[in-house]
């Protein structure tokens, strides 16, 4: 997979798991097939909404040989393999790469508040050795514990096959020099729906994000939409995205309303594994309530 592959709509698929938090194989790859006839241009398996620090290395090859099947050659798929460890992350990508993942999604050592650059640096190179495939690099400075600075960016795509980054910091400072140094060099794709549109006018080259599944035949046309001159569709659409956005982060743990709403759409999302909770009663009320809102059709 090189860089110009990788653009527009790229969903993170959610991992569908049954009661007893057994994965629902024929549930998954249906929601890859709905995905890629939405206008998914890749898909990214066991990253945040696929719960991936719920899984082991067996299960994202198993995902990622599930979906790289259902894709039949259309896409690339691409695996999360992010992990505190660099054992983790390395076995995690190696059951990535045999059951043909054409790239990794990596953050940097997860849940450690600071690293050092070398620190850092080491990670990327010593997981680029062990792999020998490319890299996306994922900035997410709420859930990794720490920021990837601009610099540290360049720096990392000095020792590594970074073809690009899932940017989900939400300073829109940090997003706006990403894209001005780096556009040319890799693809930059928006994590937070709000900053998509503008992102993309800017230079982004498409987008990570949960949100825009929901907005049906709008969803393939997003990437070229913000291209063009604003107007009311435009806006329209980054309204859309940005309610979105913060209903299904703003109630429970994630991504619980968000498989809530996709259940509701009549896609088969299950239920959260343990130890997260599926949302309840009142939170389902209210992902409908904002259905409603923003005339988003669901089942009763």
């Amino acid at each position: 997979m090189k860089k110009e592959d990788l653009h527009g709509f790229v969903p993170a698929v959610v991992t569908p798991f049954n009661e007893n938090g057994d994965i629902m194989e024929d549930a998954f790859q249906s929601l890859v097939d709905w995905l890629i006839g939405m206008g998914a241009s890749a898909i990214c398996v066991s990253g945040d909404n696929g719960e991936s620090w719920a899984l082991s290395a067996a299960e994202k090859g198993r995902l990622t040989r599930l979906a790289v099947d259902q894709a039949a050659g259309r896409v690339p798929v691409i695996t999360g393999c992010s992990a505190t460890t660099l054992k983790n992350s390395v076995d995690y990508a190696l059951a990535a790469k045999e059951n043909g993942a054409a790239a990794v999604l990596s953050m940097p050592q997860t849940y450690v508040l600071k690293t050092t650059r070398d620190e850092l640096l080491s990670r990327f190179e010593k997981l680029t050795a062990a792999i020998d495939m490319p890299i996306v690099a994922y900035n997410s400075p709420r859930r990794a514990g720490l920021n990837l600075s601009i610099d540290d960016i360049g720096a990392i795509m000095d020792v590594a096959p970074i073809i690009g980054i899932k940017e989900s910091n939400r300073d829109y400072f940090h997003h706006t020099h990403l894209i001005r140094r780096f556009s040319e060099k890799m693809a930059i794709m928006v994590g937070p729906c709000h900053y998509i549109m503008p992102g993309i006018a800017l230079g982004a080259h498409g987008f990570i994000a949960t949100g825009p599944e929901f907005l049906g035949s709008d969803t393939a046309k997003i990437t070229s939409l913000a291209r063009e001159k604003p107007g009311q569709k435009q806006a329209d659409i980054h309204y859309t995205l940005t309610v979105l956005y913060e209903l299904l982060m703003g109630h429970s743990t994630w991504p619980a309303a968000f498989k809530a709403a996709l259940n509701l759409i009549g896609q088969p999302a299950g239920v959260p594994r343990d130890p997260v909770h599926a949302a309840s009663a009142d939170v389902v009320e209210t992902i409908k309530k904002t259905f409603d809102d923003l005339g988003i059709s669901y089942q009763s």
